[in-house]
């Protein structure tokens, strides 16, 4: 029997993919088409693997703080359990977050606490689970055939309980730039087959990835990593030992705490800044096939796309017979080879080719298909000029529902509401703003103050400035008000916070 801990490294804004993709709700947890996000068939797909021989632990997911509530709350809505969310304070890309990993899997989530923690060793193991095989895969790529990607990774984590480690590859077709690629020392076969893996090639240029593509000895490097987690201990103190020891220090002084039936893993937030940012590829894979650790690939045909810009996820999605790939409310007449996705309304292209538009309430974009990589350049302008459309979309998910912005305008905001059942907000009272509250759809519960009161469709209250209050909902369906704000300052930083639920910390006049 082989024991398996799933990872899913769920770090990254996703610039590339602006306007959908902000960076408090990256491109992983947005729902590209269908009815799920990458990031949930990322884990779904991860959770399909366990079979009679592969036994399979908790989920964990490596992920930044601000994500915690969003991550959870979509892994809710697809069933999938979290064993735990390693929460990093500071991004420190896919080497660090691997240790944590690592180091998260050998002290299984029952035993994480900081009244219990352990100083791992390389080669250190849990007594439950002595040395589980590690399945990691990012949380932003497209799957066509999931049946056919579990095929492989079943077939991974066999060859990586020899102490091997093992990657997918896939096959290319076409002269790709954007991907790094693996050479093997056997050409292209079947899928499922295993190769061994002769060294890492960075990005190339296109007169290479021609060349690769003529050769057959190589594939584009899927960046999924299944082996043991004292394997890649071992070869991350043989190759980065500063990496190893910072980060572990950061792990020796964790927190935890818990929302609902979710553990929040916490490593030290001065031990992890101090932890140099580097890939898992750069820091230990390039140096491995040249040294003791042997690398494996087993070959993908699965329908893989990294949905690294929009020209990929053109080419990921369906398409009609003109070339047309369009999500949403679209029409379109002598168009083709175009992206369309209109998130609220309408959009309409005449006489277009190898465009991208994308709608959403508060942006577009329209671009070129052979500029995708380009678009990073207007996320500069927006960051330069600290426009919110950068950060946040018009619809705000919080940790008890979402905000709407509806509208705005001097002296007055109004926005739509949802709390979920069971959920409220902090008690809080705001200095600047009074608020005007009217019920749309079920029951609320408003404290003012030291009163009480339950409100239900088409009734109001009013919040005077400096009120104490609080917006509850106690009942088993969704609670949905309409808030007007008004006053001479508006923003979202004029709360003092008394009381949270969700570990938000309180804050003082």
């Amino acid at each position: 029997m082989h024991s398996v801990t799933p990872v899913v490294l769920c770090g990254g804004s996703g610039t590339r993919l602006w306007p959908l993709s902000r960076t408090g709700f990256p491109k992983q947890f947005v729902c590209l088409s269908g009815n799920s996000s990458l990031f949930q068939q990322a884990a779904e797909r991860l959770v399909g693997i366990g079979t009679h021989d592969i036994q399979l632990a908790p989920l964990l997911v490596v992920a930044g703080e601000d994500h915690r509530f969003l991550l959870t709350e979509q892994l809710r809505e697809v069933r999938v359990a979290l064993g735990a969310a390693l929460l990093e304070p500071v991004p420190r890309n896919t080497a660090a977050a691997l240790t944590l990993a690592a180091l998260a899997a050998l002290n299984p989530p029952d035993t994480l606490n900081t009244s219990t923690a352990h100083k791992n060793t390389p080669t250190s193991a849990n007594a439950n689970n002595a040395d589980p095989i590690l399945v990691v895969t990012p949380s932003d790529h497209a799957v066509a055939d999931t049946a056919a990607f579990i095929h492989a990774m079943q077939q991974a984590v066999r060859q990586a309980a020899t102490g091997r480690i093992v990657l997918l590859g896939i096959r290319p077709d076409r002269p790709e730039t954007a991907y790094g690629y693996l050479r093997t020392s056997t050409p292209l076969v079947h899928h499922g087959a295993i190769h061994n893996v002769e060294r890492f090639v960075e990005k190339p240029n296109a007169t290479n990835a021609q060349q690769y593509l003529n050769e057959g000895h190589y594939f584009w490097n899927a960046g999924v990593f299944v082996l043991k987690a004292s394997v890649w201990l071992r070869a991350i103190a043989r190759f980065r030992p500063d990496i190893l020891e910072t980060t572990q220090h950061a792990w020796q002084q964790r927190s935890t705490d818990t929302h609902t039936d979710s553990l929040f893993v916490r490593p030290d937030p001065a031990g992890f800044a101090a932890v140099a940012s580097e890939s898992i590829d750069y820091a230990v894979m390039a140096h491995c096939p040249d040294s003791e650790f042997g690398v494996d690939m087993v070959r993908l045909d699965a329908g893989w796309s990294d949905l690294g810009a929009w020209d990929s996820v053109w080419n990921a999605l369906a398409k009609d017979a003109q070339g047309n790939a369009h999500v949403g409310d679209v029409l379109s007449a002598y168009s083709h080879d175009t992206l369309v996705h209109a998130s609220s309304r309408l959009v309409s292209v005449v006489g277009v080719s190898h465009l991208v538009v994308i709608e959403t309430p508060d942006a577009v974009l329209v671009a070129h298909q052979d500029h995708s990589q380009a678009i990073k350049n207007v996320v500069a302008q927006l960051q330069q000029a600290q426009r919110p459309e950068l950060a946040e979309h018009r619809k705000v998910y919080r940790p008890w529902g979402w905000y709407d912005n509806v509208d705005s305008g001097t002296r007055f905001k109004v926005k739509r509401i949802m709390v979920k059942p069971g959920s409220s907000l902090s008690l809080q009272k705001h200095q600047h703003r009074a608020e005007h509250w009217i019920v749309v759809k079920g029951t609320a519960e408003i404290t003012r103050g030291k009163h009480v009161q339950q409100l239900t469709e088409n009734q109001s209250t009013y919040i005077a400035p400096g009120e104490v209050h609080r917006l509850a909902n106690r009942s088993h369906i969704p609670l949905e008000i309409i808030e007007v704000q008004s006053g001479d300052y508006l923003s979202e930083d004029d709360i003092v916070r008394f009381d949270d639920a969700y570990g938000r910390a309180p804050s003082k006049p």
